[in-house]
């Protein structure tokens, strides 16, 4: 991992802490969260967002007046609006991917939720995502915070990930699996 890496996740991370406490010194802990899962939801679906605040050739006034409307927009609590104000006056929305998602890790772990991946050939809706979580979240004795992704390449099956603990069922995999098998005769 390379020094600039590992710099900008131990920023992230500590933005991330300094939000947290913030959020739960103001007893905004709830509405910060979902604001956050929102803003990172912004990132993942508006490239045009998020390309103005990686660009580095845009004044940071013009960062901070796009925080502000998407703060507004949203209705973020005034915790929130104030973090994001701070962190684009000091330059730093470049972080913004990072300090989202270090964020949201912390709330998890505090709650006591573990992360998990869920990937599926078939679309699954809501209430067939929520049932699946109910089932892990009985067997692994703990809630879980899953993330849920649709990959339609692997064919039939599905792959579920808990901490170390991996399980793939995928037509993709077991052809893969084959197909060596296959080239080692």
């Amino acid at each position: 991992m390379s020094s600039k890496s590992t710099f900008s996740s131990a920023t992230s991370a500590s933005y991330a802490i300094a939000l947290y406490e913030l959020a739960k010194e103001n007893s905004d802990l709830d509405k910060v969260e979902e604001n956050m899962k929102s803003i990172s939801q912004l990132l993942n679906t508006s490239s045009e967002f998020k390309a103005t605040i990686l660009n580095p050739t845009i004044p940071k006034e013009h960062k901070a007046t796009v925080i502000s409307l998407i703060s507004k927009n949203y209705d973020f609590p005034k915790t929130l609006k104030s973090f994001l104000d701070f962190v684009a006056f000091k330059n730093r929305l470049f972080f913004l991917e990072k300090i989202v998602e270090s964020f949201l890790s912390l709330v998890s772990k505090n709650k006591g939720e573990i992360k998990a991946k869920f990937i599926s050939a078939k679309k699954l809706s809501e209430k067939e995502q929520q049932e699946i979580q109910n089932e892990l979240s009985k067997d692994f004795k703990s809630k879980l915070n899953i993330n849920y992704s649709y990959d339609p390449s692997l064919i039939a099956g599905l792959i579920i990930q808990v901490g170390s603990i991996m399980v793939d069922t995928s037509v993709k995999t077991k052809l893969k699996q084959l197909e060596k098998k296959m080239i080692e005769v």
